[in-house]
């Protein structure tokens, strides 16, 4: 077994742990299960996979975003070590010699979603594996307490048992006490060693400003405060419309949404990442496994959804431990709207149905049709297809996700992929026969080499063109015919959004929906909502501190920096706290001997400096109500 900072070493290059991240990861390899709890930027991704490449054999990853296992996979392969996923929208054969993978050769990372666990092909497989581990990313998923439930979570201690694994490490950023708890039940670790990291970020400024000129605010704070910015909306269209605002006031800026093409969302996530854009302005599909480490500003244009999104989402900020922002702008009216919002987030279940048996219609499945059958989606299309409220509609394909249904997956980027279909001499042969695709298999051998032969690769058209000195359309031409007389096997990109049917074809009348529970949901997200208009609203408390309470950290005190720390600080300046302390020092005092004292100063302030000065503990309250000096 590898030394874990030698590992860390080697494929990362850094010389030494976070906190808290060198106990999870011994703990890891020692063999015992690990509930992790740490902060967005924390490096929960280090977590499992230092260990997972310290042992032998393989690590299976449970993640429930496409997104994030894509990201996960590309980093560690730019690292050079063997990662592979399965997600929907993988055809048979992908799949087939991505498992061959993990059985026969030496991959190390398998990432999957919780629904591919239990199916019969996945299961028969992953006997057949050498498991080193299991980490279960995003772990609050399976807690209906959490703010993103997932029913299929529910599932992975039978495939824990099944296939008697006996490393398991959980891992999440926001968990409350019942979230925590949860885990640990559902997940069978009830041994398992539990890591902590306060919820408290020192570098990290949290700020709410209620008023109606948004966008003069937030050019204010981009003004004032230098650096790289994300501007988070909810609406596609205003991502536009805040980036020109932006350019329009002399700061760099773009937009980033899920509805615009791949090769777009790529550009401009790259020239944000590098600083070519200083700003942009996205929807909260931006943002997901980026480690940009020198963000200075997070500000958001409305209200989340929940305290946990908005933690994750502000979390991007300052990861360089450098001082940031965190700044939350709303109207006067987007309290009342969010939890309206929150209320009409869960729809009935004649609806789910409704959407469920038009979806069925739409695509012409029939009742019992294979499980993971996907398709591309177009919302707008599909709901003017049938008549259905577009906003009800999105609402409806959430709930069934969250009912393990189906699957709606926001347009990301699929880059072009290939394999060989035939082996080198068969291959051999072919070009003689062929002389006109001799030179695109040559060139296909030159960029890519033999691991064509072994699994998909992913390729660009455009630098294929570029070495034969064709047209891009030439090369794609060129590949589809390959793939007709099966030569290869050619999955051309795609970066439309999908939608996955996770179990097989039901009967829309028969679907396991409970009435009951969808009711118990709406009032776990109505109460979400409430307590993040709470968080916005409130003039008293630490943000920080508030933070802290709503996810269980028993050790919290103000944090000094946020917008209500120092508006108290400012008030502190003004009281007469100096006057008072000195009168009581004598001896003690009762509050109508203070006030008779100081009758130039407002009763008000004079109850202030009292409170404030036993905050400080610089006077205390005797038995008799009597103020006294703490020498």
């Amino acid at each position: 077994m590898s030394n874990p900072k030698d590992i860390l070493k080697q494929y990362w290059g850094y010389d030494s742990f976070r906190p808290l991240q060198e106990d999870i990861v011994n703990a890891a390899v020692s063999g015992k299960s690990v509930l992790a709890l740490l902060p967005t930027g924390g490096g929960k991704s280090i977590c499992f996979q230092v260990p997972g490449l310290c042992m032998d054999g393989i690590c299976i990853v449970i993640s429930p975003l496409i997104a994030l296992m894509k990201d996960q996979v590309e980093q560690l392969r730019k690292r050079g070590i063997k990662a592979s996923a399965i997600y929907s929208g993988m055809n048979k054969k992908e799949i087939d010699i991505t498992l061959d993978n993990c059985i026969y050769g030496d991959m190390k990372f398998l990432y999957v979603s919780p629904e591919r666990i239990k199916t019969e092909l996945f299961l028969a497989r992953a006997e057949k594996m050498n498991i080193s581990m299991l980490a279960v990313d995003e772990a609050h998923c399976i807690s209906q307490w959490g703010y993103d439930f997932r029913p299929p979570y529910l599932e992975i201690n039978e495939f824990i048992k099944a296939l008697n694994i006996k490393r398991v490490i959980a891992l999440t950023a926001s968990a409350t006490k019942a979230v925590k708890e949860d885990i640990m039940e559902k997940l069978g670790m009830e041994n398992a060693q539990v890591f902590r990291k306060s919820f408290a970020r020192a570098n990290l400024s949290y700020s709410a400003f209620q008023l109606e000129n948004k966008e003069q605010k937030m050019l204010e704070i981009l003004t004032n405060v230098p650096g790289s910015s994300v501007v988070y909306v909810r609406s596609r269209k205003q991502t536009k419309e805040l980036a020109e605002y932006l350019r329009a006031n002399g700061i760099s800026a773009s937009f980033y949404h899920a509805g615009l093409p791949g090769h777009v969302r790529s550009a401009r996530q790259d020239e944000w990442i590098s600083g070519k854009i200083r700003v942009i302005v996205a929807t909260n599909a931006f943002g997901m496994g980026i480690d940009k480490p020198d963000v200075r500003t997070v500000i958001h244009f409305e209200l989340p959804d929940s305290l946990e999104a908005y933690y994750q989402e502000a979390g991007r900020a300052g990861r360089d431990e450098k001082k940031a922002y965190a700044v939350l702008l709303f109207g006067k009216n987007e309290t009342a709207n969010l939890v309206s919002r929150a209320e009409q987030s869960i729809v009935s279940v004649e609806f789910l149905k409704k959407a469920y048996q038009s979806l069925a219609n739409f695509y012409k499945l029939a009742v019992g049709s294979e499980a993971f059958t996907s398709f591309p989606f177009d919302l707008s299309a599909f709901t003017k297809n049938y008549e259905l409220s577009t906003i009800e509609t999105y609402h409806a394909l959430n709930q069934l996700s969250e009912e393990g249904l189906v699957q709606m997956t926001e347009a990301f980027r699929e880059s072009s992929k290939i394999i060989f279909s035939l082996d080198q001499s068969e291959i051999y042969r072919y070009q003689v026969a062929h002389g006109n695709m001799d030179a695109l298999i040559k060139v296909l051998m030159r960029l890519y080499g033999g691991e064509l032969f072994l699994d998909f690769v992913s390729i660009k058209e455009e630098d294929i063109a570029a070495l034969l000195k064709v047209p891009h359309v030439t090369v794609v031409q060129q590949l589809q015919y390959l793939h007709q007389s099966e030569v290869i096997i050619y999955h051309e990109a795609h970066d439309k959004p999908r939608i996955t049917f996770l179990t097989p074809r039901m009967d829309a009348n028969n679907l396991p929906l409970d009435e009951n529970q969808i009711e118990w949901r709406r009032g776990v997200a109505i109460s979400k909502a409430k307590k993040m208009v709470e968080y916005a609203t409130n003039e008293m408390h630490c943000k920080t501190s508030f933070i802290q309470k709503y996810f269980d950290d028993d050790e919290y005190k103000d944090c000094g920096v946020c917008d209500r720390c120092i508006a108290k600080h400012k008030a502190q300046m003004l009281l007469p706290l100096k006057k008072v302390e000195a009168f009581i020092a004598g001896k003690p005092k009762t509050e109508t001997e203070i006030i008779e004292r100081f009758q130039d100063i407002s009763e008000n302030d004079l109850v202030a400096s009292l409170r404030t000065l036993m905050d400080m503990k610089r006077i205390t309250l005797t038995m008799e109500e009597s103020f006294i000096k703490i020498d």
